[in-house]
């Protein structure tokens, strides 16, 4: 084998830049594509994760009031289900392990009020966004829906 044949056959055995190139072209457009969709539904996970922690407290809150006679106002709040507000003789909590499973998805509390406008009490989360109203993931969350 001559010294030609070697060089030949090491050009050879690697990818020239122009392919190298492509490939990275391909790979971002793929990512272009890709990227959007993982995003979506990452945002829609976080909302429905918000949608079944409003259910799961409001089931909480049914047991607060099963137990005290009522809900517990908004002056208490949502910490009434971690610690016993004061004059609460029938109180049988804690009704939540941790008082993090009163913060949304993005990292808010969540809003109560009771009495609520909408029913017995008013528990919701304002989105991604933080505001009142929105679509998607910076949509509210709310128990009376």
């Amino acid at each position: 084998m001559s010294r030609s044949d070697d060089e030949r056959s090491a050009r050879e055995a690697g990818f020239t830049l122009v392919e190298l190139l492509v490939v990275l072209v391909i790979l971002g457009l793929i990512a272009g594509f890709v990227a959007p969709q993982v995003m979506q539904y990452l945002g829609s996970s976080k909302a429905k994760a918000a949608r079944i922690q409003v259910e799961r407290i409001s089931t909480v809150l049914d047991l607060f009031n099963l137990d005290v006679g009522r809900y517990p106002s908004t002056a208490e709040g949502l910490q009434a289900l971690v610690s016993r507000p004061e004059q609460l003789e029938t109180w049988n909590g804690p009704y939540v392990r941790k008082a993090d499973s009163l913060i949304d998805p993005w990292g808010k509390p969540y809003i109560y009020a009771s009495p609520g406008q909408n029913g017995m009490f008013d528990l919701y989360s304002l989105g991604a966004d933080g505001q009142p109203g929105g679509g998607g993931e910076n949509a509210d969350v709310k128990s009376w829906q």
